[in-house]
């Protein structure tokens, strides 16, 4: 048995859950964590470099590094693809509130 996955922490929900193209027809769905949200919010819209965002999200670098690219490979697929990219789940808890925490999935 695997051992469980610890929180990664979050700084909060994001203000959108779903991205839906619009003007051509939905080919499918893809799901996004909210670690990778965060991982994307954290390196390509705030601009940290992998280490502090890697500190802010209390992971290793190596496991940031292996979130962020998971998570662009998820928007990339939605991207190209035109699929709805929904965002939820995944195993969280919330910077500074640590008795807030979600279990896996949550979709």
């Amino acid at each position: 048995m695997p051992r469980p996955k610890k929180p990664r922490f979050i700084a909060g929900y994001p203000p959108i859950v779903a991205f839906v193209p619009q003007g051509i027809p939905i080919t499918g769905e893809v799901f996004l964590t909210m670690e990778g949200m965060e991982a994307i919010r954290l390196s390509d819209f705030e601009g940290l470099d992998q280490e502090t965002a890697a500190t802010m999200m209390q992971v290793s670098r190596q496991t940031y590094g292996r979130i962020l690219s998971e998570a662009r490979h998820i928007i990339a697929d939605a991207v190209v693809t035109g699929k709805a990219l929904r965002i939820g789940g995944g195993v969280y808890a919330f910077r500074g509130r640590h008795g807030h925490r979600r279990g896996r999935g949550g979709f």
